[in-house]
């Protein structure tokens, strides 16, 4: 992935694998159709009228102190009451809370974290990774994915990833695997999601100077040979990410996180 390709050197691109997948991954929701993008929702100043609008939710009255990085959270204070709802974890309440989720997720339970997140971000952006020799940056891809909000990760080829690399974020969004590239162009085209490429190819134009669409899956290929032809005919467009140094292409995971920071400039502020 770089920025000024040429026509005598074939471009790079991305993607990882090796470990067991997707038996843990979150239930793939049902398929919808893209919709509208909604109308922003207007936030009333007042707490209160924020509340009883439905804008924000509810939190307990008196809440435990912020977690400690790389530790998380002790059982919930014994001098505070309980809190209610199905979304708490009762385990957790009673024994702490160590995963690495931020601090209003702490005490959930994960069911109730997926079901928020899917609400939260609607089901339009989405990523997929070519995976033929079980490169090792697909964990890191799909931790970053779940930072950035993308509700589904599609896996084209084989199966089998690292999911150590994960870091557990895979129990928060929806692995999808696809043997082929059909199968996996069958299911986004099905439900209006655009096909954009990630690669330094001839032909590629520059991701910075790009307007992405807010139905988008993006799709990267493996670290050592980019996106294959099938998945290249595939693409309504390919972009590149602009470099200035020396280096003809960056790590396809690191790639991946810049144009999932790129769909998020545009769409998720």
């Amino acid at each position: 992935m770089t920025t000024k390709p040429t026509d005598s050197q074939p471009g790079l691109a991305q993607l990882g694998s090796g470990a067991d997948p997707a038996d843990t991954a979150a239930e793939t929701p049902a398929d919808t159709a893209c919709a509208p993008a909604a109308a922003p929702v207007e936030v009333p100043a007042d707490t209160t009228a924020a509340l009883a609008a439905g804008v924000i939710a509810p939190t307990p009255a008196a809440a435990p102190a912020p977690s400690v990085p790389g530790r998380g959270v002790g059982p919930w204070p014994a001098d505070l009451p309980l809190p209610t709802g199905d979304h708490w974890d009762l385990e957790l309440l009673e024994n702490g809370d160590a995963r690495n989720v931020e601090d209003h997720y702490r005490y959930w339970k994960m069911e109730a974290i997926v079901t928020d997140l899917d609400e939260k971000r609607g089901g339009w952006f989405e990523v997929a990774i070519e995976n033929l020799n079980h490169d090792f940056n697909i964990g890191s891809i799909v931790r970053t994915a779940n930072a950035f909000g993308v509700r589904r990760v599609h896996i084209v080829g084989k199966k089998r990833w690292n999911r150590r690399g994960a870091m557990v974020t895979d129990r928060y969004l929806h692995v999808t695997h696809h043997p082929s590239v059909d199968s996996f162009v069958a299911d986004v085209r099905g439900r209006g999601l655009q096909v954009v490429g990630i690669d330094n190819r001839p032909g590629s134009t520059a991701l910075e100077d790009a307007r992405l669409d807010r139905c988008t899956v993006l799709v990267m290929g493996e670290e050592s040979a980019g996106l294959t032809a099938e998945m290249m005919q595939a693409c309504e467009r390919v972009h590149h990410i602009t470099q200035y140094g020396s280096s003809r292409s960056i790590n396809v995971g690191h790639a991946a996180a810049v144009a999932m920071w790129a769909w998020t400039l545009q769409h998720a502020r």
